[in-house]
C-alpha cells in the first residue's frame, strides 16, 4: 500500500492547482488563490510517483505502506509565483503575471499544510525522486503550453452538475516560446 504527496505533471486535470493557474495565466485572467497563499504542500513529479509504486510493487514488502513524497514543500503563493514566472518567459503578456494574483476566501477545513515523511521508502527500497520542484515545473508549464487542444478538450465539455465550470483560456495564444536557459 502507498500514500503520496501532491502529485503535478503532464494530463494534470485542469481544476487542480497547477494545471488551473497555468491556463488562466496563458489566458491573462485572474489568478485565485486561496487566502493568504500560505498553505503548504508537498509537490512530486508525477514520473517520480510512477517509478516510486513501480519499485513497491516489485519490491516493496507485502503488507507494508510507504508514503511517497518528495520532501518538496512550497506554499501555494510560491508555486503560483513559479508558474508565473516560467509563464512570462515562455509567453509573454502585456503584464507582470504576478499583478493578477487575487486572494479569495479560504475552503473550510481547508488543511494549512499537507506533508508525510517518506523515510521507509528511502531507507527500505532506497527511492528518492529524480526530478526537483524547479525542473518538474519547468516541464509541467512547458506540456501545458503545447499541449493546448488536450485541455481544451477539457474545458469545452458540458459542466457536471457536480463540478463548477472552468474557465475557457481565452485569449491564449496558440505557441509559447522557449525557455532561453535550455
Amino acid at each position: 500500500m502507498t500514500n503520496c504527496s501532491n502529485n503535478y505533471g503532464p494530463y494534470h486535470f485542469p481544476e487542480k492547482l497547477i494545471p488551473h493557474m497555468i491556463i488562466r495565466g496563458l489566458a491573462n485572467e485572474q489568478l485565485p488563490v486561496y487566502g493568504d497563499g500560505g498553505n503548504i504542500r508537498d509537490w512530486l513529479y508525477v514520473a517520480g510517483h510512477a517509478e516510486a509504486l513501480t519499485l513497491v510493487l516489485e519490491h516493496g514488502g507485502v503488507g507494508e505502506t510507504y508514503n511517497i513524497g518528495a520532501r518538496c514543500e512550497h506554499t501555494n503563493l510560491d508555486v503560483v509565483t513559479r508558474i508565473y514566472d516560467l509563464l512570462d518567459k515562455l509567453s509573454p503578456g502585456t503584464a507582470d503575471r504576478r499583478d493578477l494574483i487575487s486572494f479569495v476566501a479560504d475552503r473550510r477545513g481547508h488543511d494549512l499544510r499537507y506533508a508525510m515523511d517518506p523515510g521507509k521508502i528511502e531507507r527500505e527500497l532506497g527511492w528518492r525522486p529524480r526530478e526537483n520542484f524547479e525542473s518538474g515545473l519547468a516541464k509541467t508549464v512547458r506540456w501545458f503550453c503545447d499541449n493546448r487542444t488536450w485541455w481544451q478538450n477539457i474545458l469545452d465539455r458540458p459542466a457536471r452538475a457536480d463540478r463548477p465550470r472552468l474557465t475557457k483560456a481565452r485569449g491564449y495564444t496558440e505557441r509559447c516560446a522557449p525557455i532561453s536557459s535550455r
